[in-house]
């Protein structure tokens, strides 16, 4: 189906409905943009099908059939592009413009989405460190950053994870001192809200030509069993 912002047809027949005063009919809008009444039943029923036009049958005042109208939904289109890269780019210009205090801002905002992000065990299981390692991994996967762990094995966990693909690679390279603190501070909460007997202690962006690497080590006190 051609979505209503590549279909100028459709455009206009959306933007029809929207100035009228009234839900119209078929032949009525037909009229106002002047095309066959059989294409603009094609373009409403499409837009049904998109969930921009409410399709009704009104009832007639006196002898006569019920009556077919359509009208838009209430509210903003949604179609056409987005611009949350942008978004990005002036939240980021704006935590880094906080001076100094702006990476640690960054590392915690990651911490409180990690912690939000993370599915942990009930409270009477206690995690293994090797089961920790294992729901970051899926958080990561889960999140783009194809991960692979790195070590590890014979109930051990590993001792750090190969980030492959950085899922804001472009942002990274413009706002790399807070981005990548972001990214290890949601490692951290992730591990955090698990109750990981281990943390995510470092994270050195681009270690390797293709890839980021997060280094994994064991909580004081804690058993990796």
């Amino acid at each position: 189906m051609v979505a209503t912002r590549e279909s100028p047809r459709r455009r206009a027949v959306l933007e029809a409905l929207r100035t009228a005063a009234a839900p119209l009919g078929v032949a009525e809008t037909a009229e106002r943009i002047g095309v066959h009444p059989n294409t603009v039943r094609f373009h409403l029923d499409a837009l049904v099908a998109e969930g921009l036009v409410e399709r009704r049958v009104e009832e007639p005042s006196g002898p006569g059939r019920p009556r077919t109208v359509y009208a838009p939904f209430p509210g903003m289109d949604r179609g056409g592009t987005r611009g949350y890269r942008l978004l990005a780019q002036i939240l980021l210009g704006a935590l880094a413009a906080g001076g100094p205090e702006a990476r640690e801002s960054a590392t915690e905002a990651g911490r409180a989405w990690g912690r939000h992000l993370a599915d942990p065990l009930p409270p009477s299981r206690q995690p293994t460190a090797e089961w920790s390692a294992v729901g970051l991994v899926a958080l990561l996967d889960d999140l783009g950053f194809d991960p692979a762990a790195v070590g590890g094995g014979d109930g051990a966990p590993p001792d750090s994870i190969r980030l492959r693909h950085c899922p804001f690679l472009e942002l990274a390279e413009e706002y790399g001192q807070l981005v990548c603190p972001l990214h290890l501070g949601l490692m951290q909460g992730a591990l955090a809200a698990l109750r990981a007997p281990l943390t995510a202690s470092g994270l050195e962006p681009f270690a390797e030509p293709d890839s980021c690497l997060a280094h994994l080590t064991p909580l004081a006190g804690a058993s990796a069993e």
